[in-house]
């Protein structure tokens, strides 16, 4: 990283590895000093540590004692999990991110049922147990107040000492109307509620967005005055993991088939209109090439939240691994293209007045991408995972000269002039 020029580099740190058995355990000395030690590294380097809290990983004794999203009682674990952090590394770190896509991780929890611990009901999935209609509000709910817990204590105990700030990252794609038409025009902007605002809404206006109580009522819990005094910390920016942008058909006037809608939001989404994609397929499914929802998503964030602080926490090409030379894999060229293209869409975001103060590209080198596996890869660094030897590939290269040329943005400027943003 120090070679290429980064200056900031985000990772998590697990729950599990500081406190294994949570509040009812000892802290792991052992993690301390793992993390200790990457801290101290890179500030070594100058790289500046950008620390997430959670990434969906949770000691497997909370799940077992109560639940753990499903109980309230989560909210005063997470709250001395992140205590713990403060005290130790709080005095090097200085951009704090409670939770990493909790919107996917509810979803692929508790909705659907993908992603531990594997609840969901007919007909959004199939799961042993939960039910798909309540569980994702509970959980969602006590996240929203496990982030407004954490915040409280750091804006008392250490914020004014330690000079931090404290915010929360967002899985953030672009949604546009699948037709021309009122209806997927409303589902497309419902979406954009369950999907985000769900959990930005409360913690910035103290309440669940108005599209939701709409059509979940008393399914959707309401706040007590003691949680709204806490939401009132809010927070110090939005972090955006964005990707790609699919199309939305409305399934509130025009039905879908069982399952088809995502959750209660009556909206189906799709990445084709009359057989053509909306951008450059990915081997990734749901993932295409479309620069300017970064624009789009940037805006809309800005606009519905009056401009708060922004980071581009992840932004990233995925490649197919398997029967890919190593030669074809370092010759990254979509990646570069999706890159420099997806920069030019964030700056004229920017140019329109967008608050972003950062971006990291996802991810550094090739590593085991969750349900995926091996078998796609994000790094600028290829891996070899037999040996673990990392070659920079084209992408790499490409990125340390953008970081190093200060005249890169200006030509981005330049270039934007001339182009029109379709969406």
């Amino acid at each position: 990283m120090h070679s290429m020029g980064v200056n900031s580099y985000r990772f998590s740190i697990s729950w599990s590895r500081v406190l294994p058995r949570g509040k009812f355990g000892e802290v792991n000395q052992a993690g301390i000093d793992f993390y200790n030690n990457l801290i101290n590294a890179l500030l070594q380097r100058g790289i500046h540590p950008f620390v997430t809290l959670n990434h969906f990983d949770i000691p497997q004794e909370l799940e077992d004692r109560y639940g753990s999203w499903l109980n309230s009682q989560i909210q005063y674990d997470f709250g001395h999990f992140a205590e713990v952090c403060f005290k130790a590394f709080g005095d090097r770190v200085k951009y704090w991110i409670t939770f990493n896509e909790p919107n996917l991780m509810i979803k692929h929890g508790y909705l659907i049922g993908i992603f531990p611990p594997g609840h969901c009901s007919e007909p959004s999935g199939e799961c042993p147990m939960g039910d798909s209609a309540i569980e994702p509000y509970i959980a969602a709910h006590n996240l929203i107040l496990s982030h407004a817990s954490a915040t409280d204590i750091y804006r008392k105990k250490y914020q004014v000492k330690q000079g931090g700030l404290i915010g929360m990252a967002m899985s953030a794609y672009w949604y546009e109307p699948l037709r021309n038409i009122p209806a997927d025009v409303s589902a497309t902007q419902r979406l954009l509620a369950f999907d985000i605002a769900w959990y930005l809404d409360p913690i910035i206006y103290g309440d669940y967005p108005p599209e939701m109580r709409q059509i979940l009522g008393s399914r959707l819990p309401t706040f007590s005055s003691q949680e709204r005094r806490k939401l009132q910390n809010k927070l110090d920016f939005i972090g955006i993991n964005h990707y790609s942008t699919l199309y939305v058909r409305d399934c509130l006037f025009f039905p879908c088939k069982p399952g088809d809608s995502q959750g209660d939001s009556f909206a189906f989404i799709t990445g084709e209109r009359d057989g053509h994609p909306i951008g450059t397929p990915t081997p990734m499914p749901t993932l295409y090439v479309v620069p300017e929802g970064m624009q789009q998503i940037v805006q809309y964030l800005q606009k519905r939240y009056n401009n708060t602080a922004m980071y581009i926490t992840e932004n990233g090409y995925p490649q197919k691994s398997g029967n890919v030379s190593k030669k074809d894999l370092l010759n990254d060229k979509e990646r570069v293209e999706y890159l420099e293209n997806y920069l030019t869409s964030l700056n004229v975001a920017i140019r329109n007045g967008a608050n972003v103060r950062g971006y990291f590209v996802w991810s550094l080198m090739d590593n085991f991408e969750w349900l995926y596996g091996y078998t796609l890869r994000f790094g600028l660094h290829y891996v070899d995972y037999n040996t673990l030897e990392r070659t920079p590939k084209l992408s790499a290269h490409w990125y340390k000269d953008f970081l190093n040329n200060p005249k890169t943005l200006e030509s981005m400027a330049s270039d934007v002039k001339s182009r029109t943003m379709p969406l």
